[in-house]
């Protein structure tokens, strides 16, 4: 296929994608997101993460040859599968490209990162942590906020000049190490190992708080680096949902630097989820709080069970989003957040989409979670999905499905608030 054939196929889709982003039913999300993130009651909302089992869609066989249009083939087909899912997901009217990050030659931290990867297609994979001694933390390189800018321009001049008549293309430009790796903690276990990470903190603390602060130090640094040089966009907001609210401004088309005070940040540490809260307080958190304090607002957790930490989170005076995962206590977790902050409850994948479809026992966990969080700002978002079984539809009947018990829910609080 010839690289006109790419281009043609892009802008084909890019027009079909811009035709999604200008209806009124986006503005109306933006609104709801906007009141919902800014602790103002709505319906709870629903959002599916994007992309998800991609691989079991019709749209995930692809085109294009050329391996940057390629890329942007699958991401905008990703966002039309989202539309037909149905949530409350908002299509922004630009495309995005990551410009070219330069790093350490060996590994970002100075390391190669080794992983045992199972014989099975897709299985899954044993750490094997480059820092076995002590002394093997003297070889933590300092990375850099650094853009190869030439090759970063021809990326962008070839999609520009491709779709850019059609549809803004930005460059993103903010700095790396940011969300999963900027938050120390994903890296540290891979650098470390898990069950290392965790016996060092009574066998090593010393050790263990030098390297945190070694690794928070530089991390600070380049989100720093990248404010200075300009890099921070407003599109490169994150909080593992839909990036609105009334106190910052809206994620943007256009390419003026921002200070990270007018985004949202996000952060975890799904590998600390088995330590006490002190532990964590003491050897992640502390460390991530002067990270997340230069954003705006906060989104934190993903599937860690945080149901004993919110008292810790409450340290971060920005924060706005705690995520309520599958195996959190829900009944504990809506006792304690309250309606300080947003839930982001995440119900099980695996008893919602994933293993075999069951109406019934969708509505009842549904109308349970309803029941809990009742009065409080909530949205339910299905997250690591890792299967359909190869029925895709099933993420539309349950968007649909969601729907129906939020309504009924609904109708049953006014109808309470009005006796």
């Amino acid at each position: 296929m010839s690289d006109k054939r790419d281009v043609q196929i892009l802008r084909d889709l890019a027009k079909r994608y811009l035709d999604i982003c200008i209806t009124p039913e986006q503005d109306e999300r933006r609104e709801l997101w906007r009141k919902h993130n800014s602790l103002i009651h709505t319906r709870p909302l629903i959002f599916v993460s994007p992309g998800t089992c991609w691989n079991e869609f019709p749209e995930s066989k692809l085109e294009c040859e050329d391996p940057l249009f390629r890329t942007q083939e699958m991401i905008i087909k990703r966002w039309f599968t989202q539309q037909e899912i149905g949530d409350d997901f908002v299509f922004d009217p630009w495309l995005g490209e990551w410009a070219v990050y330069k790093f350490p030659a060996v590994g970002r931290w100075g390391f190669e990162l080794n992983h045992i990867q199972s014989d099975m297609k897709g299985g899954a994979y044993k750490i094997n942590p480059p820092i076995k001694d002590l002394d093997d933390a003297k070889r933590f390189l300092r990375p850099h906020h650094e853009i190869d800018e030439a090759a970063t321009d021809a990326k962008m001049t070839r999609l520009r000049d491709a779709v850019g008549d059609i549809i803004t293309v930005k460059s993103v430009r903010a700095p790396y190490y940011r969300s999963y790796r900027g938050d120390i903690s994903t890296d540290l276990a891979q650098l470390r190992g898990l069950e290392e990470l965790m016996t060092d903190m009574y066998d090593n603390p010393d050790w263990l708080h030098e390297v945190l602060s070694f690794m928070s130090t530089a991390i600070r640094e380049m989100l720093d680096a990248g404010e200075q040089a300009g890099d921070w966009r407003l599109s490169d907001s994150a909080n593992q949902a839909m990036p609105y609210s009334l106190e910052l401004p809206d994620p943007g088309a256009h390419d003026n630097p921002v200070p990270m005070s007018q985004l949202w940040g996000y952060m975890a540490s799904q590998e600390t989820t088995l330590v006490s809260p002190e532990m964590f307080d003491e050897f992640m958190f502390q460390y991530q709080i002067p990270l997340m304090e230069k954003y705006g607002l906060v989104a934190y957790g993903c599937c860690e069970d945080l149901t004993r930490k919110i008292g810790v989170l409450r340290q971060l005076k920005n924060l706005r989003r705690i995520a309520v995962t599958p195996v959190a206590d829900i009944r504990k977790s809506a006792e304690v957040i309250g309606a300080d902050y947003v839930i982001s409850w995440r119900p099980n994948p695996a008893l919602m989409v994933c293993c075999g479809w069951d109406e019934a026992r969708i509505r009842n966990i549904i109308r349970e979670g309803l029941d809990v969080f009742d009065g409080l700002h909530l949205d339910i978002t299905l997250k690591d999905t890792e299967t359909l079984e190869n029925e895709p539809w099933r993420l539309q009947k349950w968007v649909r499905i969601v729907r129906e018990e939020i309504d009924a829910y609904m109708s049953t609080a006014h109808h309470a608030a009005t006796r």
